[in-house]
């Protein structure tokens, strides 16, 4: 199979596509920010465009991607290699300010998203082309793959009122679209003015592909995103983050296994084996484990729960997955389970877990007995309408 060639090493390889671009440019990138032979976006940058590469700029977790948790926000600073200014969109801003944006003529973003709704990095983009709606910048966006696939949708659609730096958007949980599709949908349907917004689409690309069958090399864009299988379980484990749950943060598989200290994982294994059996969810296995995370919650404690294990990824419902998991541990747990109280994402006003599930539905329906038709139920408000919108803008098969 061909490799997919992304948006950056289109043109990293197309002069023609070089040629377009004459002023001063800004990019927006992070660690994971590379081509197929593992070198980053920056360095490929001032090859290819000398002396116009005058800033940089970096999403949450900053541009060399080192910030392990939510809400730590990264300075500003001048690359000390590099001698260019590294401006954080996120610290005491999320958007880019005038300054940071003065003198810039084409502005690049190469993010590599991971396909799940409460990740901040297409708000990061999103938030930037609202910002230049009203300037002469023109913003590209090279594109890449969507590691969980771009044809799978899960989860509900967010309402609007529950809208946050983790879910802006009217998009179901696992929303199916490249990052550069992301931008367009942005630009159709979720903004009042459009900004001059140009993708470079990728080659060799179907809707269908796992990140493994892009043949690319993956660097894990967020520090605790350490795998392609940690991006697809995320899409289920991130709703665990509104609760006292770990999901696994702290060790060296976070986001793939999750726990508690009081919770007795084999004593439930068949409690959880006839449920899943019982809704047809296939595609993975709930391991039993012990872990020990070294920082986050229960610190130094060991938990007891289960690993997340896909054996199938077409057929695997990672939002599905958890939602069933977090209910039913909850119920089990008892006295010894707790939301999160305080702030999530810098929100004083709003409930962690509304935020996360872009509704305060679940709420009820996690203190209830069984209705697991409740997920379908809430799946398909407003399925059809996004679907709708969707399929004007895609740009692959």
């Amino acid at each position: 199979m061909s490799i997919v060639q992304t948006g950056l090493m289109r043109l990293k390889t197309e002069s023609e596509l070089r040629s377009q671009y004459k002023g001063n440019i800004g990019v927006l990138c992070h660690s994971a920010s590379i081509d197929e032979n593992y070198q980053h976006t920056l360095d490929l940058f001032l090859e290819m465009f000398p002396d116009q590469v005058k800033k940089v700029y970096g999403p949450q977790h900053g541009f060399v991607t080192d910030v392990q948790d939510n809400m730590i926000e990264t300075d500003h600073f001048v690359h000390p290699h590099y001698k260019l200014p590294i401006y954080s969109l996120y610290s005491e801003t999320r958007v880019p300010t005038d300054a940071m944006l003065d003198g810039i003529d084409h502005l690049f973003v190469d993010l590599q998203d991971v396909g799940t709704r409460i990740y901040t990095y297409i708000y990061t983009m999103t938030l930037l082309l609202e910002k230049c709606a009203d300037k002469d910048i023109e913003i590209i966006i090279l594109d890449r793959p969507n590691p969980i696939n771009a044809k799978d949708i899960e989860g509900n659609i967010l309402d609007e009122k529950f809208s946050s730096f983790v879910g802006r958007h009217a998009m179901p949980v696992r929303h199916g679209l490249t990052i550069g599709e992301v931008a367009l949908m942005h630009q159709k349907y979720w903004c009042e003015k459009t900004a001059n917004v140009k993708v470079i689409e990728m080659k060799n690309y179907k809707r269908s592909m796992s990140f493994y069958e892009t043949n690319l090399p993956y660097v894990n864009p967020s520090p605790n995103l350490s795998t392609v299988e940690g991006c697809y379980t995320f899409a289920g484990t991130v709703l665990f983050e509104g609760t006292n749950i770990s999901e696994g943060r702290g060790t060296t598989r976070a986001l793939e296994q999750i726990g508690h200290p009081k919770f007795a994982p084999l004593k439930s294994q068949q409690h959880f084996k006839d449920i899943f059996k019982s809704l047809n969810l296939e595609g993975f296995e709930l391991r039993p484990v012990s872990f020990h995370p070294m920082f986050q919650k229960h610190e130094h404690q060991s938990c007891g729960g289960y690993f997340i294990h896909i054996t199938n990824h077409n057929q695997f419902k990672p939002w599905r997955v958890s939602q069933i998991l977090l209910k039913e541990m909850k119920q089990i747990l008892k006295y010894d389970f707790h939301y999160k109280t305080d702030p999530y994402e810098y929100e004083p006003d709003m409930n962690p877990m509304d935020m996360i599930n872009g509704t305060d539905r679940f709420n009820s329906w996690y203190d209830s007995e069984g209705d697991y038709g409740f997920l379908d139920r809430c799946e398909s408000e407003g399925l059809s309408a996004y679907n709708e919108k969707r399929e004007n803008i895609l740009l692959y098969k």
